[in-house]
């Protein structure tokens, strides 16, 4: 019988073939990379004294999200109300109790955090008061003792975590406030979910200018490059449980109008 297809469609059909094999290759090689294959040691970001912590107060216009009193504007993922400690004027993460995020939800944002790692800590690298501020629950903004602590330059405190190294590394002693203050540009997608704009984040640490309008390729992935998929215009603010007792406190936002 004679072949009567025409040779378009066989094409068509032989060119989606090698996308699909192209593809599940792509992922394959994804599902089998390790941590360590997305970890950068070089170059390591120069050392740099901020000098004395310098108190931060909330702008008339910021919303404040925690300033000693209570969980108010916090839960949990499940919707309830966070289990970490509260004290003084901060709280303090409580190991398996998982992350907490904010009630309300955020676009681009001028974020101002406050955080400390434990004074007395055990362990090295990744294991010395490790904890993340995560913007819109998928952005992280590495939370990590570095004073006198050998790690990847892309997950060291000050990092967009495995995706940028930090300018400098500003940090205080374990056990002393140390301030992040944060510009987060939300990225946008079309109607179709292709990405129209990244999200861009600058940060100064204690001060000191360690990323610069830099631009993200997607959501923080611990295992595997970062991708985009389209997600909503506005998402919570997250504090994550790494199992280290780290503190937090004078957190503040200010939503910044959609460019």
């Amino acid at each position: 019988m004679k072949n009567n297809i025409p040779f378009t469609l066989i094409t068509c059909a032989a060119s989606l073939l090698i996308i699909f094999v192209a593809t599940g290759s792509s992922c394959a090689q994804e599902q089998e990379m390790k941590p360590e294959d997305t970890e950068v040691w070089e170059p390591v970001p120069p050392k740099v004294d901020p000098g004395a912590f310098s108190p931060s107060p909330p702008p008339s216009d910021a919303t404040v999200l925690f300033d000693g009193s209570d969980f108010a504007e916090w839960q949990t993922a499940e919707g309830n109300k966070p289990s970490w400690e509260s004290s003084d004027d901060h709280m303090t993460v409580v190991k398996g109790t998982g992350a907490i995020e904010t009630k309300k939800e955020f676009g681009s944002v001028q974020l101002h955090v406050e955080w400390r790692a434990p004074e007395k800590i055990e362990g090295e690298g990744q294991g010395r008061g490790n904890s993340g501020i995560f913007l819109q629950k998928r952005y992280e903004v590495q939370v990590l003792d570095a004073y006198n602590n050998e790690t990847y330059v892309n997950g060291m405190a000050g990092s967009i975590y495995k995706q940028h190294i930090p300018l400098a590394n500003a940090a205080r002693p374990a056990g002393e406030w140390q301030s992040y203050d944060i510009i987060f540009i939300a990225p946008k997608f079309a109607e179709d979910g292709s990405l129209e704009s990244p999200a861009r984040v600058t940060l100064f640490w204690n001060g000191v200018l360690v990323q610069h309008d830099v631009e993200l390729e997607g959501p923080t992935e611990y295992i595997g490059h970062p991708s985009y998929e389209a997600h909503s215009q506005k998402a919570s603010l997250m504090l994550q449980d790494h199992s280290n007792p780290v503190s937090f406190r004078n957190i503040w936002v200010r939503g910044l109008a959609e460019e």
